[in-house]
């Protein structure tokens, strides 16, 4: 990432309903507490979901914490968000997988893991909390937590290195 100017991620998921709208919502409300101009979006690797909104239940977890979801509408991922974003962060290595595949191009954007990317130690994926309980969407909410909070340490690192 080039920590001088705005930062520009794309989480991925399969439907974009569950995972990437919850890490969306929180990176966007986090990397604005932290004062990172940010253009955060989510979407999804098929096109189950398209037009739809998040999760009923990703709603009420991200809501009930103070991130606004309710506006989401699915989309699936395209060709040009591939020149579009500096990254482009899948869930899990389904997800990562698909984007390989479609990418446009074998040069250029390098599509990676989430947690991964993000420094999470221990846990590369994000689990799928569809067919899950609350508590399933309650550990994406804390993951996406976590690990927005490495992606802004990394940023604010890449930051005092670039002015050194």
């Amino acid at each position: 990432m080039n920590p001088q100017r705005k930062q520009r991620i794309l989480f991925v998921c399969m439907g974009n309903i569950c995972r990437s709208p919850i890490v969306e919502t929180v990176a966007r409300e986090e990397f604005a507490r932290a004062g990172i101009a940010a253009d955060v979006a989510s979407a999804g690797t098929e096109s189950y979901h398209i037009g739809e909104g998040a999760d009923p239940r990703a709603i009420e977890i991200a809501e009930a914490n103070g991130y606004p979801l309710a506006q989401h509408r699915a989309r699936q991922v395209s060709a040009g968000d591939f020149d579009r974003y500096d990254w482009i962060l899948a869930m899990d290595r389904v997800n990562l997988s698909a984007l390989t595949r479609h990418r446009p191009r074998s040069e250029g954007l390098e599509p990676a893991l989430f947690l991964a990317h993000a420094g999470y130690d221990g846990l590369d994926e994000v689990p799928d909390p569809y067919y899950g309980k609350r508590r399933d969407f309650e550990h994406v909410l804390d993951l996406a937590r976590r690990g927005t909070a490495l992606l802004i340490e990394r940023i604010a690192a890449s930051r005092e290195d670039a002015h050194a």
